[in-house]
C-alpha cells in the first residue's frame, strides 16, 4: 500500500520533468531549425550551392505559388550558373514551430534582384519543413506564395 502511495507522485514528477525537459528540447530545436533556415537563405543569396546542397534534402521539393515546382538539383543549378542575382533575401515574422522531428519555419521574405537580365523585387509567404535525421536538421520542403504585390485584397479579409 505505501509503495503504490509513494509511486503516484513520483511519476507524476518524472512525467512533469519529462514535459519540461521536451520543452527545453523543443526551444533549443527551435533556435536550431531558424539559424539553419538563415543559413540557408544567406546561402541563396550568395549563390552558395555547396552550403544549400548541406542543408537540402535529397528529395527537397518547393512549390512556388503558381503551381510550378523546383527540386533541389534545380535550386542547387540555378545557384551554380547565379541565374539569379540577389540584392536582398531578407525575412521578417519568423516563426519555428516544433514537433518531435518535424519543423515548421514561417516568415515573410523580402526578394530583390536580377533575373536573367530582368530586375525585381518581391515579397513572399512561405512556409519552409524542416526534419530531424540521423545527420541533423534537413530542409525537406518549401512552399512559397504569390508576390504580395501581384494579390488584390480580398474583401472578405479587409472588413
Amino acid at each position: 500500500m505505501r509503495t503504490t502511495s509513494l509511486a503516484i507522485p513520483l511519476i507524476g514528477a518524472l512525467t512533469l520533468l519529462g514535459g519540461v525537459a521536451a520543452n527545453a528540447d523543443s526551444a533549443g530545436d527551435q533556435r536550431t531549425v531558424a539559424a539553419l533556415d538563415t543559413e540557408y537563405q544567406r546561402a541563396v543569396r550568395n549563390n552558395d550551392a555547396g552550403t544549400m546542397a548541406g542543408i537540402l534534402s535529397d528529395d527537397f521539393v518547393l512549390t512556388v505559388g503558381t503551381g510550378q515546382t523546383y527540386t533541389r538539383t534545380d535550386l542547387l543549378n540555378k545557384a551554380r550558373t547565379k541565374e539569379v542575382l540577389y540584392a536582398q533575401n531578407e525575412d521578417t515574422d519568423k516563426t519555428v514551430r516544433v514537433w518531435g522531428d518535424n519543423a515548421i519555419v514561417t516568415s515573410k521574405l523580402w526578394l530583390k534582384g536580377v533575373e536573367k537580365g530582368k530586375p525585381f523585387e518581391w515579397h513572399v509567404w512561405f512556409s519552409d519543413t524542416y526534419v530531424r535525421t540521423p545527420s541533423g536538421w534537413r530542409y525537406v520542403n518549401g512552399f512559397a506564395s504569390l508576390p504580395v504585390e501581384l494579390l488584390s485584397p480580398s474583401p472578405a479579409l479587409t472588413k
